[in-house]
């Protein structure tokens, strides 16, 4: 069997298994695909804004970022080693080997159902108000973050130090799809902080206590994870905070159910 080969079966396996469970303990039985294909008619413009986002985030990742980044000619880097030393970089120097793989997990498989079985599950339930402020949300946080990812790159921590790769390590081959959905250098502020926060906000607006907690545990170890496996800055993933927060506040104000 191909590496590659592999890494697909896992990711596949991970969120295959977790969408059984969420089906019986995320979803209440009576809610259970409910007018399911009346719910993608009156939600469908929510649908549409997050696939155009996704749609051009992956047209800046693999068109238009690394030719402007060379145009450029500069990296902030150096000025976020000034601020915070490498002090993610030490994680790396002192990994154990059953947390690299819990927070791999985490990364990859964990985070990644949660980004597409979220909407899925305001489809499912019917709540179109949690829909819509995942939608703007993901537009808001994304239209603030896209200048930063084109003209103020940041290297990441394990490639700017030359370090071992973590997702490498566990999933040979891996980064060949990882850097096809991001690149090396937008890293601030971290889209994986702003969105996991977002997520477990939207998810705490339907009531639903079952997957409230779980968007809110998953919420925490992203956040670990992507400082543990030394992928992201400090400041990235506080800057990542203040823009969910910020985008949080302003749905708060102005789409008010």
């Amino acid at each position: 069997m191909k590496l590659i080969d592999l890494w697909i079966i896992v990711i596949l396996a991970i969120n295959g298994i977790f969408f059984l469970l969420g089906l019986f303990f995320f979803i209440p039985k009576d809610r259970r695909f409910l007018d399911f294909f009346n719910n993608i008619t009156t939600q469908n413009k929510f649908l549409l804004i997050i696939f155009l986002i996704v749609a051009f985030h992956l047209f800046e990742v693999n068109i238009v970022d690394t030719p402007l980044t060379d145009w450029l000619g500069f990296d902030f880097t150096k000025n976020i080693i000034a601020i915070e030393g490498g002090a993610v970089n030490w994680f790396s120097q002192n990994w154990t080997p059953v947390l690299v793989y819990f927070f791999v997990f985490i990364y990859i498989g964990v985070y990644i159902f949660t980004l597409w079985f979220t909407p899925l599950f305001f489809l499912i339930i019917g709540d179109r108000n949690a829909m819509k402020n995942l939608a703007y949300g993901f537009l808001a946080i994304y239209l603030i973050a896209l200048p930063f990812y084109l003209f103020f790159p940041v290297t990441n921590v394990y490639v700017y130090f030359n370090s071992s790769s973590a997702l490498e390590s566990v999933l040979p081959s891996i980064e060949g799809f990882f850097y096809s959905t991001t690149t090396q250098n937008n890293c601030l502020p971290s889209l994986h902080t702003a969105m996991t926060v977002l997520i477990a906000y939207t998810v705490y607006l339907t009531g639903n206590k079952r997957y409230t907690y779980f968007t809110g545990v998953t919420m925490v170890l992203v956040i670990i994870s992507v400082i543990y496996l030394s992928i992201h800055w400090i400041t990235d993933v506080i800057t990542g905070l203040l823009l969910s927060i910020g985008v949080i506040l302003l749905l708060r104000r102005y789409m008010a159910k």
